[in-house]
């Protein structure tokens, strides 16, 4: 543990990239294979089942720090992170354990489940005991699957790939798919042999940056393939060793949530990994995302639920074809590949392309996407690979505007990590028959300076608190952005917005002059609405 928790205060002070590789490599070199492949498992990104309940460890906390109850909640409030609060009222001022990262994981946190709760709570407190400040710091955030440490899977791969002599491609392939941290993982995710790719695993996805330039800067048109950007759950599709596979970008095995995709892709040929795009289809076009938020996270499939929301699979690209990986050949040539597939069924379906002869015809075409319920259009150059991550300059999206709307803040909350301390999560209401309700939470947006300003604003504000969150007078207007909209049976407001976050503090508007609920529903798409008595699965935070 002492080893891990020196790579987190490491990693922690320093912005830059390279240092941030060395600090990776440093680690990787040095440590066993057990506490290494545990390392990979968290820092990029992984979490644990959660096997003690956030009340748990309040009370343990609590006791451990011998402070009453009512004190380590006014600590929590004033932190703002559980992890960080717990660690600064325990009493460890010692220099720590040399016992390694995973003994904590293996001997103490997964024996939880098989003790009861007085055996859990001793454990723990033991455990606490023996750590230093940083390690119980690091210990407290993986208990409650909040670790962030400012790296992402890349670098992980990079460090890798630097301490073992490794090309970086081979550690990113590595990590893709399900994977256990084990011993023996480890010691193949540093093997030089890189031709041991498990049958069902994925390739790394390309993703693309967002156009910012005009779109005459890139050139001709002619050296460029135009898509729609269709707005569903990037997946691949595998068809290999027999079986069909489907792997969400989350890197989450969607295979038996989508049983009509698996179905046609079972008669594709041996060797075949398509990337595309999982999208609520029906008569012909594809449906609001509103509607294949009705199948995720469903594990049970009924009839009505199939008929009603049936899906496709929207394949734009080929990266294994007859077995051989052509993610190296040019898109053009991919494309040729495509086309060659027999195109017949229903759920698997070839993206088509946007044709237009020069940047201004396709700019109006861009203008009809919200009609056919696409964000846009993504922009590809003919002769590109299909890379790692999101590459800029073969790829683009070029995304219509989004919907804005000028809302007033009704309550603010505390941040997470390096925003703990800071008033950065804002609850807006919009008018509706004379009040304000309730309608999108967004913590992503102003500047620091900004930000700053509106936690003393907040503090110097409050009118009530509940818990963690302060009631503030409704008189600040913000403009905020989001992509969709659609019903929600959840929500006071009966709506709910996707992706929203902070456009401009509206100092020039008066809550008066904020918009309201009426304005928001006039986007709402047809049809969207979920059946009386069906529950909906959302993607973004409730409040």
């Amino acid at each position: 543990m002492k080893a891990f928790a020196q790579l987190f205060a490491d990693l922690d002070e320093t912005t830059k990239t390279n240092r941030k590789v060395e600090a990776l490599a440093g680690y990787f070199q040095t440590v066993p294979p057990a506490d290494g492949a545990w390392a990979v498992f968290f820092l990029s990104g992984r979490t644990l089942k959660r096997l003690i309940k956030r009340g748990q460890m309040v009370a343990w906390g609590s006791q451990a720090a011998n402070v009453p109850t009512w004190l380590f909640d006014e600590s929590y409030h004033a932190v703002g992170d559980l992890a960080e609060t717990i660690s600064l009222l325990l009493p460890t001022t010692h220099a720590g354990t040399d016992l390694p990262l995973h003994h904590w994981i293996e001997d103490v946190l997964l024996r939880f489940p098989e003790l009861g709760e007085t055996g859990q709570r001793d454990l723990m407190v033991h455990a606490w005991s023996q750590l230093s400040a940083v390690q119980c710091f690091v210990w407290n955030k993986i208990i409650t699957g909040s670790f962030r440490v400012g790296v992402s899977a890349t670098l992980v791969a990079r460090g890798l790939a630097q301490a073992f002599g490794l090309d970086v491609s081979a550690i990113t392939q590595r990590l893709m798919g399900d994977w256990q941290p084990t011993e023996a993982f480890f010691e193949r995710l540093r093997s030089p042999d890189v031709g041991d790719a498990p049958r069902h695993q994925p390739y790394p996805f390309m993703l693309a940056p967002a156009l910012e330039d005009p779109v005459e800067t890139l050139g001709a048109l002619r050296d460029w393939q135009a898509e729609w950007k269709w707005d569903g759950i990037r997946a691949q599709l595998l068809r290999r060793g027999g079986e069909v596979a489907l792997w969400s970008r989350g890197e989450e095995i969607l295979t038996n949530r989508f049983p009509e995709i698996v179905r046609e892709a079972n008669k594709l040929p041996e060797g075949t990994v398509f990337d595309g795009e999982i999208l609520a289809w029906k008569d012909g076009r594809v449906r609001p995302f509103a509607d294949l938020q009705r199948r995720i996270g469903r594990t049970k499939l009924g009839p009505k639920i199939l008929r009603d929301v049936p899906v496709c699979f929207q394949t734009f690209d080929l990266l294994e074809h007859e077995g051989q990986d052509v993610r190296a050949l040019p898109l053009a040539e991919r494309r040729r590949l495509l086309q060659a597939f027999p195109w017949a069924g229903t759920a698997l379906r070839l993206a088509p392309l946007v044709t237009e002869d020069n940047w201004a015809d396709l700019a109006e075409k861009r203008l009809e996407s919200r009609g056919i319920g696409v964000e846009g259009l993504m922009l590809k150059r003919l002769d590109s690979p299909y890379g790692m991550g999101r590459v800029h300059g073969p790829w683009w999206k070029w995304k219509i505007d989004p919907y804005t709307i000028d809302a007033v803040m009704l309550y603010a909350q505390l941040g997470h990590g390096r925003r703990a301390s800071l008033y950065t999560d804002y609850t807006f209401g919009l008018w509706h028959e004379g009040e304000l309700l309730p309608f999108a939470k967004a913590y992503s947006g102003l500047s620091d300076e900004e930000i700053r300003a509106v936690d003393r604003w907040v503090r110097q504000n409050t009118v009530a608190r509940f818990g963690p969150v302060r009631h503030v007078p409704p008189v600040q207007v913000f403009e905020l952005a989001f992509e969709g909209i659609q019903q929600s049976p959840r929500h006071r407001a009966g709506v709910a917005v996707r992706f929203p976050r902070i456009l401009r503090w509206r100092k020039d508007k008066t809550p008066e002059q904020a918009d309201s609920l009426e304005q928001l529903r006039r986007w709402l798409p047809a049809k969207a609405e979920v059946p009386a008595g069906e529950s909906m699965p959302f993607l973004y935070e409730d409040w």
